[in-house]
């Protein structure tokens, strides 16, 4: 049997994935964004305790553009998007694959809720241009994309839907699993979701709240159910962005894991960096949906197991 045979039924899949890669950039175009390519092949990723790169000689490949596209932020340049492959390792599921496809884009000037209303202005001009109308159906539900959409705190989330506190949940290293089993389910459904307001201790590169520390300018994107996309506030001070990232080092180092060399160049230019907002959107995801997918290896041309 060949070994591309499934190739001819991912044609439409693959012909609604290049359409939605055509809209996005039009998107950004049209707003002024300047589309950059940055390495793939860093000296150091982002420290992150529960994502692992995959090693390239000395080096790595990118999890994420993030931290390069940052440095060209800070460097002068207002607007920036990019859609480049990414890759982790130990990621493998129906919605997940090693090396998948992420748009990211960084504002200068705005905070993240700015970023929200960038992120709802997107999905109306997306959903329009491919389907007519500000919506789309998945798996036999319906979403309507016209703002606002829902803006629901993780603490309010953790209040109606879990079975614990969010302090608690905190106190006895339960949240992701909580949030995982109790809460994402539940969100997207009817109009798109803003999870917003992360615990500081989960607020990754983001900044925490001005008026109250004890949580991050952090927000997710759920359709369906689904993790779409994750922003944030931009963290700029490079002492706190330092310490954060050597907790997750301890973090990788108490799991068994190797830990990472810093991103040095990354922490002298958030010295430079402005007051911005960025996000990374899960171009494989939004192609599920798009194409009603059960499976996320339905809209990509091989999976890691047909090469």
């Amino acid at each position: 049997m060949r070994s591309d045979w499934k190739l001819p039924g991912r044609k439409g899949a693959l012909e609604t994935r290049a359409a939605l890669i055509r809209v996005l950039r039009e998107f950004f175009y049209a707003r002024n964004y300047l589309e950059v390519e940055t390495s793939h092949r860093i000296p150091a990723p982002v420290p992150e305790a529960h994502i692992d790169a995959f090693p390239s000689g000395d080096w790595f490949l990118h999890t994420s553009p993030e931290i390069c596209m940052k440095r060209v932020l800070a460097a002068g340049y207002p607007r920036l998007f990019q859609i480049c492959r990414c890759f982790r390792r130990h990621e493998r599921g129906d919605r997940h694959l090693p090396e998948f496809t992420l748009l990211e884009w960084y504002r200068a000037g705005i905070d993240y809720r700015g970023l929200m209303e960038e992120c709802e202005d997107l999905f109306v001009f997306l959903t329009r241009e491919m389907r007519g109308e500000a919506a789309l159906a998945y798996r036999g539900e319906r979403i309507d994309f016209k703002k606002p959409w829902e803006r629901l705190t993780v603490r309010e989330a953790f209040d109606r839907f879990a079975p614990v506190p969010m302090e608690a949940s905190l106190e006895e290293d339960l949240f992701e699993e909580i949030l995982a089993r109790d809460i994402e389910p539940r969100l997207g459904r009817g109009k798109p979701t803003f999870l917003y307001d992360y615990p500081a201790a989960l607020g990754a590169l983001a900044r925490t709240k001005k008026d109250d520390g004890r949580f991050a300018e952090r927000f997710e994107i759920y359709l369906f159910g689904l993790e779409i996309a994750n922003g944030f506030t931009e963290l700029t001070d490079p002492e706190e962005q330092r310490r954060r990232f050597e907790g997750d080092n301890r973090k990788r180092v108490s799991a068994g894991k190797d830990p990472f060399p810093l991103p040095e160049k990354f922490l002298e230019s958030l010295r430079h960096l402005p007051e911005s907002a960025g996000i990374a959107l899960g171009v494989d995801r939004l192609a599920m949906i798009l194409c009603d997918a059960a499976s996320i290896d339905e809209v990509v041309a091989f999976t890691p197991e047909e090469l």
